[in-house]
């Protein structure tokens, strides 16, 4: 199947690159435009006990969150003074008055001390808009937001619209930001890799195509549902990190078929004979992985798996027939403008990968490189480097076992925006800042039913106030103030038991907050968790047994990927929560938020895999010719392993420049992923892998007899298992079974 694809592109080579710059052209004008549809929230699940009370509260009192808070201050005046408070409430009464505004709170309408400072200089309104959806709201706070300024004070825009816009903005920078440290690393990187320029710019074709494909897709996918902003991130690095890991190795398999004598269409069709077999396991592995995110009711992660799965299926493409048609037109041109002083792969015999000794031992890596060294000492003593490994990496991931989880809030932006200003002055100046804030609606039983709910709320622990602040018909709503603040354990635990609170008869309780909300996001993860860790595993396992055709092989691919991926998790509760790096970095240590390890989790995964992939991929082809445990894995990571390793650093320039971004989620991102790809392209490929599979032996191939059948007939490989011997000239006209 996968020769015959080659062939036909090597057909269609000119209509397969004029479709690709037809995307190019669309994706650069209107896909790029998909940062304007994106959503800004979803971090909660749509349809939790916090959402329906957040419904029935709004349907019975109207909107009671607030969208924008406005904090006046004088250098000079207090409260008291006329020349302060005269302009700041004529202001707020003409701001009352414009239709896209529904409700202002604010000392002079409430008389409430909350709303004073302590020093008296400062007072704060709450502003709450008449839009019913993100979009209009943060169309009409634009509208409001230049009209807030009062002349003579400072005026600082805070809240809800204020704080989703500072987000999107410092997200949007710390891309760029990225993407301007990035490109020029990965360009000198990829010149000293492919040791020319013409093979180096392979990876950014497929890049640039996977990246405006998946933003074109998802653009699309807006229209018919809601996606979060956080996709243009995983869009970039996913994409970004499957077009470099699958351009180089096709492209060095390419290179090696040249080498080989292969003219330059029989070339690119044993190169999707063998690579583009990898880059289907592979990418179909990562897709499915990654679509795993739709099990967990947070439409948050629904987005993103859309968006990352419109780039994996993008770089499959673009790898599978967009590279192969340049190819075959560059043909041993793709070694043209060298910087080796050289024009072209040197001509290799097939027999220079199984010199040596091949009975079983590892002297035979002496006549290949320095992977197979690397892989000949560790499979000398296994066992030791095994457990020497493993250690370290159980070590590494220890701190995850103290981690606390909390969602996202304004220290998540840099120290000094305009929004987390208003948020910290509200805390630390305003009496009751610091406290927590849930809303209990006493629906039936009038005023009775509502103080009996009262009375009982006052007695529980975290509590600080219960006062009553409406009423319709016989329906109640009570602010509860909590003395943890807005989502400490204290108010999470009161917002448990505000929903375990008995009602009177003949009525219900319905709690709102964000402490409630956090409730709900850490119940739909943890029911959603196994089943998503189910979903990634068993596709991992499916899918590696339809390319190896091997039990065990799968389940040690899976216990790798755990591996690299605890020392990630480690590492993200040690830097972030743990504050260790907040000084480097420049962020504000706090508790980690659970969507984004889970994000983590099936990125990472994938990721991992499809290293595995790779390595494997070229170590069943091995055994499948000599039959030598020993010997295959000698060549697998001599052939893969310098593949492997400047992906990875490919990859790693990616996602660490994350953590220049002012935004901590992108930060989080960047060392989670940094640490994990580094330990799985060295400690885990290159170590743990080599030595598990020396211990296993011949049993690493191992299946049952009739899985064996199983595989013969509808295994992903190649057409016929080929002996060192062979005509290889003759793959063109093969087919592979499938």
């Amino acid at each position: 199947m996968f020769a015959r694809l080659g062939g036909l592109v090597v057909r269609a080579r000119w209509l397969v690159i004029a479709l690709a710059v037809g995307v190019l052209a669309v994706g650069g004008v209107w896909g790029t435009r998909v940062v304007d549809s994106l959503s800004d929230g979803g971090f909660y699940p749509e349809h939790g006990p916090s959402a329906e009370a957040d419904r029935r509260i709004e349907k019975e009192f109207g909107r009671q969150n607030a969208d924008v808070v406005v904090v006046y201050t004088s250098d000079r005046s207090t409260i008291d003074d006329a020349s302060f408070t005269d302009p700041v409430r004529d202001k707020l009464s003409a701001i009352a008055e414009r239709s896209e505004v529904a409700d202002v709170r604010s000392y002079f309408g409430t008389r409430s001390p909350a709303f004073v400072s302590r020093d008296e200089h400062s007072t704060f309104a709450a502003i709450s808009l008449v839009g019913t959806d993100e979009e209009t709201r943060a169309d009409q706070f634009e509208k409001v937001e230049e009209l807030l300024p009062v002349p003579g004070t400072t005026t600082l825009v805070g809240g809800r619209e204020a704080a989703l816009g500072d987000f999107n903005k410092k997200t949007e920078e710390g891309i760029l930001t990225a993407e301007i440290i990035a490109t020029p690393i990965l360009t000198v990187l990829m010149l000293i890799i492919f040791g020319g320029v013409v093979a180096a710019s392979m990876p950014l074709v497929v890049g640039v195509l996977a990246v405006l494909g998946g933003f074109t897709i998802t653009r699309l996918l807006t229209y018919v549902t809601d996606i979060s902003v956080f996709a243009i991130n995983v869009i970039t690095i996913i994409g970004l990190g499957l077009a470099i890991d699958y351009s180089l190795f096709i492209v060095s398999r390419f290179r090696e078929e040249l080498a080989a004598g292969a003219d330059e269409r029989t070339a690119v069709v044993r190169t999707m004979a063998t690579a583009g077999r990898t880059v289907v396991v592979s990418g179909a592995t990562v897709l499915l992985a990654l679509a795993g995110l739709l099990i967990v009711p947070l439409p948050f992660l629904h987005g993103i798996a859309l968006g990352g799965g419109a780039a994996i299926g993008v770089a499959i493409v673009s790898a599978l027939v967009v590279l192969p048609a340049v190819l075959v037109v560059l043909g041993r041109r793709i070694d043209a403008l060298s910087i080796r002083g050289r024009r072209g792969p040197r001509r290799r015999d097939r027999s220079e990968d199984t010199n040596g000794d091949t009975s079983g031992g590892t002297s035979g890596a002496d006549g290949l490189g320095m992977w197979a060294r690397v892989g000949s000492a560790v499979m000398r003593r296994p066992a030791a480097w095994l457990v020497g490994v493993l250690a370290v990496l159980i070590v590494a991931a220890t701190p995850f076992l103290h981690a606390t989880f909390e969602t996202v809030d304004e220290r998540v932006l840099p120290a000094g925006t305009e929004s987390r200003v208003v948020a910290e002055t509200l805390k630390s100046e305003f009496p009751g800042g610091a406290d927590g804030t849930l809303l209990l609606m006493v629906d039936g039983g009038g005023r009775t039913a509502a103080e009996t709910v009262g009375g009982a709320v006052r007695r529980m622990d975290h509590v600080a106030s219960v006062t009553p602040i409406a009423t319709e018909g016989g329906a109640t709503l009570l602010q509860v103030k909590a003395t943890d603040g807005e989502q400490g354990p204290g108010t999470r635990a009161l917002a448990r038991e505000l929903d375990r609170l008995a009602p009177p008869e003949g009525t219900t309780l319905h709690v709102s907050g964000l402490a409630a909300q956090v409730n709900d996001q850490m119940d739909a993860i943890a029911d959603g968790l196994p089943w998503l860790a189910l979903t990634v595993v068993g596709v991992t396992l499916v899918m590696l047994f339809f390319a190896f055709g091997s039990v065990l092989m799968p389940i040690k691919a899976v216990l790798m990927n755990l591996v690299s991926i605890g020392a990630a998790f480690g590492a993200v509760v040690w830097s972030f929560q743990d504050g260790h790096l907040a000084g480097i970095l420049g962020f504000t240590a706090r508790p980690v938020e659970a969507s984004n390890l889970v994000l983590i989790l099936v990125l990472l995964f994938g990721l991992a895999t499809d290293y595995e992939v790779f390595l494997l991929s070229r170590v069943r082809e091995e055994w499948d010719v000599s039959g030598d445990n020993a010997r295959s894995v000698m060549v697998g990571m001599q052939r893969t392993g310098g593949i492997i390793t400047a992906a990875a650093l490919l990859l790693i320039v990616v996602v660490a420049t994350f953590t220049t971004g002012g935004v901590s989620f992108l930060k989080l991102i960047g060392i989670g992923m940094t640490v994990a790809i580094f330990v799985d392209a060295t400690l885990v490929r290159m170590v743990l892998v080599p030595a598990t599979m020396r211990i296993l032996g011949d049993a690493n191939w191992w299946a049952p007899r009739p899985l064996r059948r199983f595989y013969a007939t509808y295994g992903i490989r190649e057409s016929a298992e080929v002996p060192a011997a062979r005509d290889r000239a003759a793959t063109a006209s093969e087919t592979t079974t499938v």
